[in-house]
């Protein structure tokens, strides 16, 4: 008796992973999934980050960076800015650029560089996005960067705003 359950178990095992449908838009492609950030999810997010770009960066010669209150700040405002402006740009609804914004929040160090998103995506996978860009791999991999500040802000319909902030 206990045989023919584990057959019928094991038969019906991979026609149960056949029910799991994922949703097909328009074009063909899946649908977007919504990456909800939990409260769990935001306090650990900045160190997830900070662990994929220092292992990055070790691979490639560059010293650890290390969170930076003031940096973290400056990302926080930008994000939620980028936001109300519903665009992702480096200049502040005033026109402010990432210069002021982190003079404003009190850093004394010099700004690397700023990468931004615009995405439903996830960290992690937002992190890859930047590394296929020229442009972000090069602030995220200067070596001259010492310190990391990474803010978001997500809006009801699940779209976030990230912001990544790079200083000496």
């Amino acid at each position: 008796m206990d045989r023919r359950h584990f057959l019928t178990l094991s038969a019906a095992l991979p026609l149960a992973a056949c029910g799991t449908r994922v949703p097909i838009g328009a074009d063909g492609l899946p649908e977007q999934q919504v990456y909800r950030i939990t409260s769990q999810d935001a306090a650990e997010i900045p160190f997830r980050m900070l662990d994929g770009i220092n292992t990055l960066r070790g691979a490639r010669g560059a010293g650890a960076l290390v969170l930076n209150a003031e940096l973290t700040a400056a990302a926080a405002t930008h994000s939620r800015d980028m936001a109300i402006q519903n665009r992702p740009w480096h200049f502040g609804s005033d026109g402010s650029s990432p210069i002021d914004r982190i003079r404003r929040v009190g850093y004394a160090g010099s700004l690397v560089g700023e990468a931004i998103s615009e995405t439903f995506e996830t960290e992690t996978q937002t992190l890859a996005a930047w590394m296929q860009e020229p442009t972000t791999r090069g602030v995220i991999l200067d070596p001259v960067a010492t310190r990391m500040g990474i803010a978001w802000f997500q809006e009801d319909g699940g779209k976030i705003w990230w912001t990544l902030v790079l200083g000496n």
